[in-house]
């Protein structure tokens, strides 16, 4: 007998191109500032939005960086894969406290190559060379929290 796997439901309409991007800007923000991923997030189309917490604002340098790091993995042109696993195995890869209310014992990880692995239920490019360009739009900090915006050219 076959079985079916079981994941929570996503209603949320995405960008797949930015929704990737997000995963690529919360890996380099972990690797830059060895900071978790983004405290909040808005994704859209057009432009979007990722809060990280930030014991001190970057600098302009460093928003340069961030920017040519992030364009850099994305003209790596790596695949963007998923794998399923349950929840107790991913309890110590992952923060799993962002998990809703009654999710499923099983997840979804969202891989961008070797760069970045996540939680995720949300759409994909199928490899990072369809994503496009990011720019960071406009920046601030305020009370320990660092908010980029940004989009896709």
């Amino acid at each position: 007998m076959e079985q079916t796997t079981q994941l929570n439901e996503h209603h949320k309409q995405e960008y797949p191109p930015m929704h990737t991007c997000e995963h690529i800007i919360n890996r380099t923000m972990v690797n830059l500032f060895g900071c978790g991923r983004a405290v909040s997030a808005h994704i859209e189309r057009k432009k979007s939005k990722l809060d990280f917490a930030l014991p001190q604002a970057p600098t302009e340098e460093d928003i340069a960086r961030i920017e040519t790091t992030v364009n850099e993995v994305i003209a790596r042109h790596l695949p963007v894969t998923t794998e399923f696993t349950t929840q107790e195995d991913a309890a110590g890869r992952f923060d799993l406290k962002r998990l809703p209310e009654g999710a499923s014992d099983t997840v979804r990880v969202v891989h961008v190559g070797d760069y970045d692995e996540c939680l995720c239920i949300g759409l994909h490019v199928e490899n990072t060379s369809e994503i496009g360009t990011f720019k960071i739009i406009s920046h601030d900090y305020k009370d320990g929290i660092f908010r980029m915006r940004f989009k896709l050219v």
